[in-house]
């Protein structure tokens, strides 16, 4: 089914064409990665194809029958609602319908709506969606789905806006950067999440391996044209070299042309001529094409910053904010020269905090980090620390740093490395409150390079970084002669990037492995990164509609001991939780039909669910016949 079909589109801001002449059709079919520099229009692309926007020129064909939904950056949630709340917005009524019973729930349990709201969850598979709504957001890391929203941080919203996209039923789903702020079990799951589930897909991400393993097509915006492949990542990179082959070899016709008709026109008069106006309307047709210039290139850059033999002594480090749960305990680590440490774990294990006590922001609690005196350390954040928008994008990189020293003795100026790191001069003179946050990410980082540090602590240096830019940095990289430490979740990254892991496994436990991230990850013997999960999903508030159910049909006499009555309530509840349960694993079936392994693990968890409701029923039967 044809979805969305754009003809001859273009769309400026302000003064300045993001793209032109986009011709682009999506069907139900599609499963496309959308890439290209931050800042050139993929989000206004998306807002465009969600209804958000209007072109400047051309037409876009909306099929009357299909909806679509559109996952921004800029999340919206409602701070005085819970999480399961928040995940269920939008306008679809079935979602409509579980948001009302849930919020009545929290008021009046009592009253005529939430009766009314009750019977329609019965009647119209309200149960069905809410129980798919707490399994999503436990596996974006929210166990407790009746939290108050308020108190979220900004990636926690960012997941919350992520679970509202997956749940709610469109026939095309557009997700821009979805795996920010995902660690790599969440990855996962998303990446399995997103194969299994029907209707079309454009997704804007950098994350190479999530785009090779979702996607069957990729759309490519580059110098405001748009160019479309299919097959996967790997396939849409050799086809990309062959495009660049060939427009390279038009290039070059185009200069020999150019050089030949140049001694044409200055022989003057007879260019003049009126017979030779066509040709010469032709050579300033050539002169005025955007000449080809390939922009995510960089030059191997050897720093002057000299590194001594001590860089970090971490000696039996131990940190906590709480006695209870230890972040490090007793680990023991000495940095060497030209090390690539990568340091991977679930969200909120204490990563960044670990980057901190290496940058003297915290102190430890146990152990000691020693530093040596060489050490000149550039420490990238994820919070882009604030800026004044008055200020010009050449003007912030001049500001401390204007010129980069190298290691041949020469040097770098600020305008020359904005340029090696994707701001043409168009854009150098662009004000800081005129970019996009992936613009503004990229800029940050160059002016802590601006400083040349001959230690880089990166602290999720991918998010909101798009693909050409992550290729600059990983080029810039290769030549840095210093030592990196990275906190990542982008797994091509990490393969790219790094040598060694520190893998942080909770209690205090860090494990070094050598080697590339894949590498560990096909050696382990179970998910150690993955999420440590009970199959059994969280469904009190489910069941807690039940007791009451109960209670409605009034208090009958109790031939039971107060244990055994305490059982039989607790019987109800966990009925009541094992059977949403199954209703969840016959919707996963339906799901994974495609993918057999995963059906395979499916149902044998639905079995054994299966085995301790019929145990449990059975239970509650002896109890019920003795209570009348």
């Amino acid at each position: 089914m044809n979805i969305v079909t754009m003809r001859d589109v273009e769309k400026s801001y302000g003064t300045r064409v993001l793209f032109t002449g986009v011709n682009v059709s999506i069907t139900s079919d599609s499963r496309l990665g959308l890439i290209g520099v931050n800042g050139t229009g993929k989000s206004t692309f998306l807002r465009l194809l969600a209804g958000q926007d209007i072109p400047d020129k051309g037409i876009i064909e909306r099929n009357g029958k299909a909806s679509v939904y559109y996952m921004s950056q800029q999340p919206f949630i409602e701070a005085d609602a819970t999480l399961l709340e928040n995940i269920l917005l939008g306008e679809h009524p079935l979602l409509k319908l579980v948001r009302s019973f849930e919020a009545e729930g929290r008021r009046d349990t009592t009253s005529d709506r939430y009766m009314n709201l009750l019977n329609r969850m019965d009647t119209e598979g309200g149960w069905q969606v809410e129980q798919e709504a707490k399994i999503i957001l436990d596996e974006l890391g929210f166990q407790n789905v009746n939290q108050l929203a308020g108190q979220l941080s900004g990636g926690q919203k960012r997941r919350i806006a992520l679970g509202q996209a997956l749940l709610y039923p469109c026939d095309l789903l557009l997700l821009d950067e979805p795996t920010n702020h995902l660690d790599e079990s969440g990855i996962a799951w998303l990446e399995s999440y997103l194969q299994n589930r029907k209707g079309g897909l454009l997704v804007s991400t950098h994350d190479r391996y999530f785009l090779n393993a979702v996607c069957n097509g990729i759309l490519e915006l580059d110098r405001k044209h748009f160019y479309t492949y299919s097959g996967t990542y790997e396939d849409f990179l050799s086809l990309k070299a062959d495009r660049e082959e060939r427009q390279a070899s038009m290039e070059e016709k185009r200069r020999q042309f150019l050089k030949r008709e140049l001694v044409w026109v200055r022989r003057g008069a007879q260019a003049r001529s009126t017979k030779q106006k066509a040709r010469l309307q032709r050579f300033e047709a050539l002169q005025k094409q955007e000449k080809l210039a390939k922009v995510n290139t960089l030059d191997p850059i050897a720093l002057k910053s000299r590194l001594g033999k001590m860089i970090f002594d971490i000696e039996d480090l131990s940190f906590a904010y709480d006695k209870e749960k230890p972040i490090i305990s007793h680990f023991t680590y000495h940095v060497c020269r030209h090390d690539r440490i990568g340091i991977v774990g679930p969200n909120g294990i204490g990563k960044s905090t670990f980057l901190k006590l290496l940058d003297g922001k915290l102190s430890p609690t146990g152990g000691s980090v020693g530093c040596g005196e060489t050490v000149k350390i550039a420490h990238f954040t994820q919070e882009v620390p604030s800026v004044d928008p008055s200020m010009r994008v050449l003007d912030y990189i001049k500001e401390d740093h204007p010129y980069l020293p190298l290691g041949d003795g020469t040097t770098a100026s600020a305008g020359q490395m904005l340029e090696r790191f994707l701001f043409p001069r168009e854009r150098q003179g662009v004000l800081l409150s005129k970019l996009s946050g992936g613009e503004r990410r990229r800029l940050y980082l160059l002016r802590l390079l601006m400083g040349a540090p001959n230690v880089l602590l990166l602290d999720e240096p991918t998010n909101d970084l798009d693909i050409p830019t992550l290729e600059v940095l990983e080029d810039f990289l290769d030549s840095f002669g210093g030592v990196v430490i990275t906190v990542c979740h982008d797994r091509y990254f990490l393969d790219r990037v790094v040598d060694k892991l520190f893998v942080f496994e909770g209690q205090g436990q860090v494990k070094i492995v050598h080697g590339a991230y894949s590498e560990y990850k096909e050696t382990l013997d179970g998910p150690s990164l993955e999420k440590t999960k009970s199959k059994e999903r969280s469904a009190k508030d489910t069941s807690q509609q039940e007791e009451r159910r109960s209670l409605d049909k009034g208090k009958e006499k109790k031939t039971l001991t107060l244990a055994e009555e305490e059982e039989y309530k607790n019987l109800e509840e966990k009925i009541s939780e094992l059977e949403s349960l199954m209703k969840a694993y016959d919707a996963m079936l339906n799901q994974v039909a495609a993918d057999y392994s995963q059906m395979e693990e499916t149902i044998k968890d639905r079995t054994k669910t299966a085995d301790e409701l019929d145990r449990a029923m059975e239970r509650w039967m002896e109890l019920a016949e003795r209570k009348e």
